[in-house]
């Protein structure tokens, strides 16, 4: 029967010498490839993130993955991130390829529509409005969706009665 519990000394060596080397190496390519990399994510930067942890894990605990081949990969993905985020500052095909556009769920009433598309309720909504200090609808102009999930609450006070 195969050791669940514990197989020996080298793994748990192997895993003390590789995770501080490769949460320095992460260190490094965040510092590298900006602040970006830590911000409010959008879906590329979440898929980004979420590979990156398990090409950690892996390495930590996967005797067939090398601590090169896993900083090969780290810095591969963040090395995409960065030419992906300067072609989206850049060029505004590559933006709208992996950033989604700010949805209107409120103004001056419920956008049906953009909340079923966004999957949003109207609780959700009602949330962010009080988050944002205000307690009545009609002291709001707009809920915006935006690109990192987050939402924005303009009051109806707040600038011009104009588009967005």
């Amino acid at each position: 029967m195969q050791d669940i519990f514990f197989d020996g000394w080298s793994n748990i060596v192997s895993i003390l010498i590789c995770a501080p080397l490769i949460y320095l190496a992460i260190i490094a390519f965040i510092r590298l490839s900006g602040k970006r990399s830590t911000s409010q994510m959008n879906n590329f930067d979440w898929i980004v993130t979420v590979a990156m942890g398990s090409l950690v894990a892996s390495s930590l605990v996967m005797e067939t993955v090398t601590l090169v081949e896993a900083l090969f990969a780290i810095g591969a993905l963040m090395g995409l991130q960065y030419l992906f985020t300067l072609g989206a500052a850049r060029f505004d095909w590559v933006e709208r390829l992996i950033k989604s556009k700010p949805a209107v769920l409120y103004d001056r009433g419920y956008c049906r529509d953009a909340m079923s598309r966004e999957r949003v309720t109207e609780n959700e909504i009602g949330a962010a409005i009080r988050e944002n200090g205000l307690h009545d609808l009609s002291d709001v102009r707009w809920v915006i969706l935006e690109s990192d999930a987050s939402f924005s609450v303009i009051a109806a006070g707040d600038g011009p009665d104009g588009e967005l």
